[in-house]
C-alpha cells in the first residue's frame, strides 16, 4: 500500500465508524485488502451489514457475543464478553503479523482502554507490530495522551448541534 500510516477517528460525535469505513471503501477500491474489526458493539448490529457484499475485498469481524453492547451488560456478563474481546485483540495481532491485509481498522479498540480490557501499552505494541504497507485505523471515544506519538492522523469527531 503506497501509504503508511497509523489513523485515529475519535471523539464523543456520531460518525467514528463510519468515517473509517470510508478510508476502507477507498482502500477496497484501490484494489487493496481490509479487514475491520469491531469491538464493544455487539453482535447484533444490522446497521454494516451491506459490507458482507463487499467481501473478499472488505471483511467484517466481531468477537463481541452479547446482543447488548458491552456497557448494558451486568459484571458477570462482561467479564465473559471481555474474553471475547481479547480474542479480537489476539486475531488482530494475528492479521498484523502474517500481513493478511493492506488495511486493518480496530472499530472501538480505544474503548477496551478505559473499560480497562487492554492497556495504552497493548495498543504501542500493537502499532509497533504493523509492517510499512499497512494503514491502521483506530476508533474510540478517547484518545490516551500516550498514544499521540504513535499516530501519525488524528481526527476528532464532536457533535457542534444536534
Amino acid at each position: 500500500m503506497n501509504e503508511k500510516i497509523v489513523q485515529v477517528y475519535y471523539g464523543d460525535g456520531k460518525g467514528k465508524t463510519t468515517a473509517a469505513i470510508g478510508q476502507c471503501i477507498r482502500a477496497a477500491g484501490l484494489g487493496h485488502s481490509v479487514i475491520i474489526i469491531q469491538f464493544l458493539k455487539g453482535c447484533d448490529i444490522e446497521e454494516y451489514s451491506f459490507l458482507s457484499k463487499l467481501e473478499p475485498q472488505i471483511k467484517l469481524f466481531r468477537f463481541d457475543r452479547s446482543k447488548e453492547v458491552f456497557n448494558n451488560l451486568s459484571v458477570e456478563e462482561q467479564n465473559e464478553e471481555k474474553k471475547n474481546l481479547i480474542n479480537g485483540m489476539n486475531f488482530a495481532r494475528k492479521v498484523i503479523e502474517t500481513g493478511e491485509c493492506d488495511t486493518l481498522v480496530l472499530d472501538e479498540v480505544l474503548g477496551l482502554i478505559e473499560y480497562g480490557i487492554i492497556s495504552i501499552d497493548d495498543i504501542i505494541k500493537f502499532i509497533q507490530l504493523r509492517d510499512d504497507y499497512y494503514r491502521l485505523v483506530l476508533t474510540g471515544n478517547h484518545l490516551p495522551d500516550e498514544l499521540i506519538p504513535y499516530v501519525d492522523s488524528i481526527s476528532r469527531i464532536e457533535q457542534i448541534k444536534g
